[in-house]
């Protein structure tokens, strides 16, 4: 990046976003509500037609989606004709509910920020469908798999389009369910099957249900952030809150509450910091959903839901500083567990969880950052679906395995793979004239914005994550591809591998998504391309210069890059790979076990809440009910020991009598004295 290119739109803090009122939709926006409700029906049809449906329903799937993408594009060409300040349109759906003074309405928001998602959401999705007709051909459940596709598309949409609070939780709670249901896809192992099959079935629900839970959480902070807006303006509508978060009109307290509930919500979703230990186990899944869910869904919706409510974060200083915080710890927490891991899905996972943390920090840098997050948002999208794709084609050619300890040379298997897997590893660690060096980059600069030693700690920061980027990135790289062929025989427990290109549904994506990971940040960037697009949501942001020049940044961001490559070069080409996994150092065992984050969350939430209800099942068994057992016990003796002096024998009844008189007689003479 040129130093002139930063000059254009490196600003911080200095402009504020826009958070107008949207006009009403015509033409092909007015039809976007299609974009939710043909891969929505496409879903019912393919889950209610059963069976039936086995020969052709993966391809209602493909073309469900197929046809979001091509409206989606229709409607961005629609936008992109129109003056920058009437690129805000809106589609009235119908009024769901009031209570009272409150009137919830839904209806659909089109605005650069939300067809940015579409586009992404819709294309990378097509693509993934049309993999997955190939990946998924031999399994008996390939058409429920196409609907769940089809559902986690028109649930991700619903998030991004919707006008309102309410509208994007019911998206956000969509993907929720559609991340269970396809991460804990393959569990349904027969009874009779091997003991391996339904133990492996186990651990896939339960990573669905790690999944499920975990975000529930997050969901907490969305749910409080969403009464706070009705209890401070009334409503939950992005036309309501945002300009009254801009205009004063909630206080600086409220906005820093609604802030640190939004980021809690985010951190959940987008696997952030301490809510991230789901993400690895969401492997569990197809290698698609991984795509799906690490490139264009799920993971996304954090940082949307951030960059979408930015006049709240100006508003609330201290919750913004939190934002950026939460981005630099998971941007180096994920980085250090990819250096370690053997699993190449894993390897990926914690990619993922690095890189959103990027996103994360930037759009913690305020108006300049938000148009830089969504940026790295967009290219990330398209070459991380192209490295997960190419993983599910290594994993299609290896017998499903996933250890990359018994994978080396494959470029001479898999060229196609190799090439297209190469340009999504050049684009991931910023090498020019690759996507990610246009995005990355850019965050890292605005990163070294600012006064104080702030820009010196986030600069370092991210400058560090990029280091380790290129290392486990080329390391995951080289034991694939190059190296001495280190794969299973018939000796081995895996069994014996015979390597092999994919066919042609599995590679065309690649090479379609290597031309979108080759040459979409560098188009964007043109002119300013794309910050400028987002102006209508993010507003213009004013000059801002690093602390560096930015030719220096770049130059010490390409230097750590080349080091991280040439490291992981002599550790696992030149040295020949250990086939089992080799005792290390502290660190590296500790980021083996994903730096013993479940052994945390089990102590500081699993143990006490168990504590808690075995306390209060101990409390209800030994004390309420021992209470009403006591009791009852207690009353039954005493009628029992009543029970024994009604003999019914006279001399009995004349004793009693005698007794009670002689009683009575002490008693008397007793008072007397």
């Amino acid at each position: 990046m040129t130093a002139s290119s930063l000059a254009l739109s490196s600003g911080l803090l200095a402009a504020q976003s826009v958070v107008g009122s949207a006009a009403p939709a015509t033409g092909a926006a007015a039809l976007a509500w299609l974009l939710i409700a043909v891969p929505a029906a496409s879903a019912a049809v393919l889950l209610l037609a059963g069976r039936a449906a086995d020969p052709w329903g993966h391809w209602l799937g493909v073309l469900a989606s197929a046809f979001s993408a091509g409206l989606g594009l229709v409607i961005l060409t629609q936008l992109l004709g129109l003056p920058a300040a009437d690129r805000v349109l809106g589609v009235p759906l119908w009024r769901w509910f009031g209570a009272g003074d409150l009137d919830v309405r839904l209806g659909l928001r089109l605005d650069p920020l939300s067809l940015t998602f579409v586009v992404l959401v819709t294309c990378v999705g097509f693509l993934i469908h049309l993999y997955s007709v190939a990946y998924m051909a031999h399994d008996r459940d390939r058409r429920r798999f196409f609907a769940y596709l089809n559902f986690f598309i028109a649930a991700m949409l619903t998030l991004v389009l919707g006008d309102s609070y309410i509208a994007l939780f019911i998206g956000w709670e969509g993907v929720g369910l559609a991340s269970y249901l396809l991460i804990g896809f393959w569990n349904t192992a027969d009874a009779d099957a091997p003991q391996a099959e339904r133990f492996t079935s186990r651990e896939n629900a339960a990573a669905a249900k790690k999944a499920f839970i975990m975000n529930r959480v997050g969901d907490v902070g969305l749910l409080l952030a969403m009464m706070a807006c009705i209890a401070q303006v009334g409503s939950v509508a992005f036309d309501t809150v945002l300009p009254a978060a801009q205009d004063g009109g909630i206080s600086a307290g409220w906005l820093t509450a609604i802030g640190f509930s939004l980021l809690l919500a985010a951190c959940g979703k987008s696997a952030q910091f301490p809510l991230q230990a789901w993400l690895g186990d969401a492997m569990a899944g197809p290698t698609p959903v991984s795509a799906l869910i690490h490139a264009a869904t799920m993971v996304t919706a954090g940082v949307y839901l951030i960059v979408r409510s930015g006049a709240v974060f100006e508003g609330a200083p201290d919750a913004q500083l939190a934002v950026v915080v939460v981005g630099a710890i998971t941007l180096v927490l994920g980085a250090v567990i990819g250096c370690a891991k053997d699993d190449m899905k894993k390897v990926l996972a914690a990619s993922t969880m690095s890189q959103i943390g990027y996103m994360m920090l930037g759009a913690g840098l305020g108006p300049i950052g938000y148009a830089f997050a969504i940026f790295h948002l967009l290219t990330h999208g398209f070459f991380k679906a192209q490295l997960f794709l190419g993983a599910g084609s290594v994993m299609h050619a290896m017998s499903d395995q996933v250890n990359m300890r018994r994978f080396g040379g494959l470029r001479r298997a898999m060229k196609i793979t190799w090439i297209t897997m190469g340009i999504g590893w050049l684009a991931i660690l910023g090498i020019p004239p690759f996507s990610g060096f246009w995005s990355k980059d850019r965050i890292i600069e605005a990163a070294f914005v600012g006064d104080g030693a702030r820009p010196w700690i986030l600069g370092t920061i991210a400058l560090l994550g990029a280091g380790l980027t290129a290392f486990y990135m080329s390391r995951l790289f080289f034991m694939i591809f190059h190296g001495r062929p280190r794969w299973t025989t018939a000796k081995d427990i895996e069994g014996e591998v015979h390597p092999h290109e994919s066919g042609w549904l599995m590679t065309l994506p690649l090479i379609v998504l290597s031309v979108f990971s080759l040459g979409l940040g560098g188009a964007l960037t043109v002119g300013n391309a794309f910050v400028t697009w987002l102006e209508p949501v993010t507003g213009h942001a004013t000059h801002g210069e690093p602390v560096l020049p930015a030719t220096a940044i770049m130059l010490a961001t390409l230097a750590l890059v080349i080091v991280g490559i040439i490291t992981a070069w002599a550790m696992y080409v030149r040295r020949d790979v250990p086939t089992v996994v080799q005792r290390a150092n502290v660190l590296v065992e500790a980021a083996r076990h994903d730096m013993y984050q479940d052994t945390i969350n089990e102590a500081v939430a699993m143990r006490p809440g168990q504590g808690l209800v075995l306390a209060a099942g101990a409390s209800d068994r030994y004390v309420v009910d021992g209470a009403v057992e006591g009791l009852a016990k207690g009353t039954a003796a005493l009628g029992r020991l009543t029970a024994r002096t009604e003999s019914g024998y006279v001399r009995s009844y004349a004793g009693y009598m005698f007794g009670g008189a002689v009683l009575a007689l002490i008693a008397v003479l007793a008072g007397r004295f």
